[in-house]
């Protein structure tokens, strides 16, 4: 199914939104060196659709714009999230909880190195130091928070239906 339809459409708007008010919401938490960005958990929605790379990158996109390390994170975050959603996607084989685990390093890795690269060229703070802060809230949010919640709502028939817009095997 490669055509947009409005079932599509809305679900890529309403992930977007709620990536942003998730994000905006989370107030401190969701910018700085410490980040538990609750809403990236939503990036393991591009393991079951390549729609939701896109609802994640203009969500992170629009969130950032509201970024305490200014407009440069609506660059950097979106395109960490852009990479990892696409990584996501395309390594994807199957619905197996190891296939999710692995899939769901990839934004623990792209934003640990692009955004604490950003954070120490920004704001002057210690690059290891800021790789590892975010990449432990990345890990948190999306490989604890993220797997759970995912593996936890995939055995449920109408939600696979509401969010897949293509089979994986």
């Amino acid at each position: 199914m490669s055509k947009f339809n409005a079932h599509r459409i809305t679900n890529i708007g309403v992930v977007a939104a709620i990536y942003v008010v998730l994000t905006i919401v989370g107030g401190d938490l969701s910018y700085g060196p410490i980040q538990f960005r609750v809403a990236e958990a939503l990036m393991l929605l591009c393991f079951f659709s390549k729609d939701y790379i896109l609802s994640l990158t203009l969500g992170c996109f629009i969130a950032n714009i509201y970024s305490t390390v200014g407009l440069i994170d609506t660059v950097v975050g979106t395109s960490a999230t852009l990479i990892a959603g696409f990584l996501i996607y395309l390594f994807r084989k199957d619905n197996s909880l190891s296939r999710m685990i692995v899939c769901s390093l990839f934004p623990v890795v792209a934003n640990g190195f692009l955004v604490g690269a950003e954070l120490n060229l920004v704001l002057k703070f210690p690059f290891w130091l800021s790789v590892g802060e975010v990449a432990l809230g990345e890990f948190v949010c999306v490989t604890v928070l993220g797997v759970i919640l995912f593996k936890l709502l995939s055995k449920n028939k109408g939600f696979m239906k509401l969010i897949c817009s293509e089979s994986i095997a």
